[in-house]
């Protein structure tokens, strides 16, 4: 077999390095940020082992885990049957005699990995240029509130995680790779461990059967009926995942719509829940704790310190400043679906009546960033810009300083 010439040699050491660059920062950057992830809240994780085991429960609670709430004779999760499923290949891998208890800090830095890969493929048809291309990748995972949050690397964190990279990889299927079953597959990952995902289902759909320009003009009716086997393929995965947590629901507390949350020691008398764990009236809450608040001034070093409970996102990320921007538009309908995306599951986040407790900024806004991804692929120039490159890196800063203040350092207390 013959060598290929050098220069090709040559032409292909490019192509491979931004995807190996963006898999070994990522993955470094995550594995290193914390020096002890919470992984002893494993909430999911040993509910998974106990579903190995025929029990949908364990008979007894640590007391740090105060969301293993008890029913009859075992605590159950909170959580939903979504995030148990997640830890199953990891409970599968105790079982087995191979891992001793939850790699946590592996699990978060896996799936900020994938996710970047993910939102790098999504930008595979895009003609922008590769540097523009690795930077919009690196965005959601390292110039966001995501990178703190993430490396906690507990339960709650983790569940966040496994949902934006759930969105990633149901978009790559669904707008680049399109593969209707693997699509269906990752969104039921995204909404199986976050539930209000599930309400972006209809613009999966959308994008299904009434995306291209050869759509346009037909009815809702028309469109739908013109890709039933693709659209049923979806539906498939998250149909029999969403039958199947009401069943779960059903046999561990005698209700489909009941996840176990309100069931938390103390929380029904807590002030956030006095009018039901989702209520118009936690909208001010959460909307103060996403875009309003702000960081702390102390006297002595490091004088500026982010709030513990709760951040605005634009100040953690002053990138995002761009998604107003309106020139070079290049996907209108794309974007259009985007601002629904985030329209929606922000009303729906902001509904609930804790606003996320012990974090940086807004974690659960992380499922907010794949839809805000695509609304910087589809606007902006062909090449990186002055600007877009600085608020990129300032992003970057804060973020990497806040992870070193919250994970390293005892200057945020709660």
């Amino acid at each position: 077999m013959k060598r290929p010439p050098r220069s090709q040699n040559r032409s292909r050491i490019p192509s491979q390095l931004p995807p190996l660059a963006i898999v070994a920062g990522v993955f470094l950057s995550y594995w290193f940020s914390s020096p002890v992830p919470m992984e002893h809240f494993d909430y999911t994780y040993r509910i998974a082992e106990a579903l190995l085991h025929g029990r949908l429960g364990v008979a007894e609670a640590p007391s740090w885990l105060n969301e293993l709430v008890p029913a009859g004779d075992y605590y159950y999760s909170v959580f939903p049957l979504g995030s148990v499923l997640s830890m199953v290949p990891f409970a599968l891998l105790k079982s087995a005699h191979l891992i001793e208890a939850l790699p946590a800090r592996f699990v978060a830095a896996s799936l900020a990995t994938a996710s970047a890969m993910f939102f790098f493929l999504l930008s595979a048809r895009q003609d922008i240029s590769i540097g523009r291309r690795v930077l919009l990748a690196l965005f959601p995972v390292l110039a966001t509130w995501a990178w703190c949050n993430l490396a906690y690397a507990g339960a709650w964190q983790l569940a966040l995680g496994f949902a934006l990279m759930g969105q990633a990889g149901a978009l790559y299927f669904t707008l680049v790779d399109r593969r209707p079953l693997l699509a269906g597959f990752f969104f039921a990952v995204a909404f199986g461990n976050r539930t209000e995902v599930l309400l972006v289902a209809p613009l999966f759909i959308y994008l299904w059967c009434g995306a291209g320009a050869a759509e346009r003009g037909r009815s809702l009716r028309a469109r739908l009926l013109a890709h039933p086997r693709e659209l049923a393929w979806f539906v498939s995965i998250p149909i029999v995942l969403g039958l199947a947590t009401l069943a779960y629901n059903y046999a561990r507390f005698g209700s489909i719509a009941d996840f176990g949350y309100m069931r938390i020691p103390q929380v029904a008398t807590e002030e956030y829940f006095k009018h039901g764990l989702f209520s118009f009236y936690s909208i001010p809450r959460n909307a103060k704790a996403m875009i309003f608040e702000g960081w702390t001034l102390v006297e002595s070093p490091p004088y500026l310190i982010p709030h513990g409970f709760g951040g605005s996102i634009l100040i953690s990320c002053p990138l995002l400043l761009l998604l107003i921007r309106l020139r070079d538009v290049r996907n209108h309908s794309l974007i259009v679906v985007s601002w629904i995306a985030i329209v929606v599951l922000t009303f729906a986040l902001w509904l609930h009546a804790n606003p996320g407790g012990w974090q940086f900024s807004y974690r659960y806004g992380m499922i907010l960033l794949p839809w805000m991804f695509l609304i910087l692929l589809n606007n902006g120039k062909k090449h990186l810009s002055l600007l877009e490159t600085a608020l990129f890196v300032i992003s970057v800063a804060i973020n990497a300083y806040a992870t070193y203040l919250f994970l390293w350092t005892d200057y945020v207390k709660p």
